[in-house]
């Protein structure tokens, strides 16, 4: 016992000679540190905060949408039996109601340009933006992404010295780097919490198809989607997106759109009004386990590729079936979400370096960065007749459409259904929109054009193949 009590008064005094002349107890490669002493716990986050809080608004919206007053009873045609026309005539139609929502948005520009999330702002007929000082402004959506769940908006004022934080690079982040949650959870008003960056690239969120979140502990609330996520320089590293929860309130899982997807989008929206994103023209599945042992690999790790686009990016810069995609433009790539993420940060033109694997060596390609194609033109039509598919919007498939609706390479040709018109005979017969038509009565279907000619001929007995998510579904038809 005398020993290790020996020990301990050692330890002990060790670290206070260290602590007192101010030796770091840990450092890593990049000059992050650890509370080296006592003085350093009681620093505080209020210098960063009072930089960063002007510049993150709450945000109020209004849309008008339609109630019924009775309860769903009225509506079953079970129970309309019974009571036949007169029902239909004393029940009172929709009332219109004004319904509000809440949340947060970061200003990103002196000029007063916001960046929010898309669903914050969806369907939106009026928009309210209240800074941190209480001034109110009204706002104008200057574009959307619903594939990452972002919008640009503009606050409506000469003014042009709005509070502002710049952004980041989130490649920049390491997993235990402080983070800092600025938004208005709950509608209390604004408020900020504090946490680490808990991981970096999640992908199976279920937010967009083109997210890499930033996962972090930080306390994030309904009301702080679109709030700002800030490093210990006070930049912005991410916008607060989504969270994991089983009760509606934090239970210390949150997510953050990354601030390089952010600049990306911001970008694109302010220079053509849309974001475009670089067409790659292949894809391909994660290595698994075992496909890493068959290859040589020492670890599960990228993306073989599947299926090359004729005519695309990928095929002209000489990528091939079989090959593994290691690394683009110096960031590993672990899957194929990860990899249209990397793609989704880039913007048309110019090219990016891609180191593959192929035959048991790492090669370097040179992959340009193109617009994707609208090639067959969309030639979006309605569908008439006396037929199963009468009520359909459809239009031909192309990369940039595919591109646009977040389709796989697998689905890049053909026609796909884009709306339906209630109650036609395509809605009664349970088509929806995403299905691509494959082959109607042993004919397949590759165009409009095509699909039009082939329902000019009447038929007793329609016979309808579509691709629903991948799976063929096929169906028989009297007409």
């Amino acid at each position: 016992m005398r020993v290790f009590a020996k020990y301990i008064a050692t330890i002990a005094t060790v670290i206070t000679v260290l602590s007192t002349s101010g030796v770091v107890m840990a450092q890593s490669a990049s000059n992050k540190t650890v509370p080296a002493g006592n003085a350093q716990l009681h620093l505080s986050y209020a210098p960063l905060v009072r930089g960063a809080a002007p510049a993150v608004v709450n945000i109020y919206t209004a849309k008008t949408v339609s109630v019924r007053r009775f309860a769903p009873l009225f509506n079953d045609p079970f129970f309309q039996q019974f009571f036949g026309r007169q029902l239909k005539r004393s029940v009172p139609g929709p009332k219109k109601k004004v319904q509000n929502s809440l949340g947060s948005g970061v200003i990103v520009s002196s000029d007063g340009t916001i960046v929010t999330n898309h669903h914050v702002i969806e369907g939106a007929e009026e928009i309210k933006v209240v800074l941190s000082d209480r001034r109110e402004f009204e706002a104008v959506i200057v574009g959307t992404d619903e594939r990452t769940d972002l919008a640009v908006l503009k606050i409506k004022s000469p003014d042009n010295d709005f509070s502002f934080l710049e952004l980041n690079n989130s490649d920049k982040l390491e997993v235990g780097d402080l983070v800092l949650a600025i938004g208005n959870p709950f509608g209390v008003g604004q408020t900020v919490t504090s946490g680490i960056v808990s991981a970096l690239a999640r992908t199976r969120v279920g937010v967009s198809d083109l997210g890499s979140f930033i996962q972090t502990d930080a306390a994030i609330n309904p009301g702080n989607s679109g709030g700002a996520l800030i490093g210990m320089d006070g930049k912005l590293v991410g916008i607060n997106t989504a969270i994991f929860s089983k009760s509606g309130g934090s239970m210390g899982i949150g997510f953050a759109i990354p601030s390089n997807m952010v600049s990306s989008v911001v970008s694109a929206i302010q220079t053509g009004g849309r974001a475009v994103r670089p067409w790659f023209g292949a894809s391909g599945q994660a290595v698994s386990a075992d496909i890493a042992s068959s290859i040589g690999f020492e670890r599960p790790m990228g993306v073989m590729i599947s299926n090359v686009f004729d005519g695309g990016p990928a095929k002209r810069a000489g990528i091939r079936r079989g090959d593994v995609i290691l690394n683009m433009d110096g960031h590993e790539v672990q899957n194929p979400q990860d990899l249209r993420f990397r793609i989704a940060t880039l913007s048309p033109g110019g090219s990016v370096d891609i180191l593959i694997w192929r035959d048991g060596r790492k090669k370097k390609i040179l992959l340009p960065l193109e617009s994707p194609p609208e090639i067959p033109p969309k030639n979006e039509t309605i569908l008439k007749g006396r037929n199963p598919v009468a009520g359909v919007l459809a239009a031909n498939l192309s990369p940039a459409l595919a591109d646009e609706l977040g389709l796989s390479m697998s689905n890049i040709n053909g026609v796909i259904i884009l709306k339906i018109v209630k109650k036609s005979n395509a809605a009664n017969f349970g088509f929806a929109p995403g299905d691509i038509f494959k082959e109607i009565n042993g004919q397949s279907v590759s165009s409009v054009s095509g699909l039009l000619r082939i329902l000019k001929t009447p038929s007793k007995l329609w016979r309808i193949t579509i691709d629903r998510g991948g799976r063929e579904m096929s169906m028989a038809i009297k007409s």
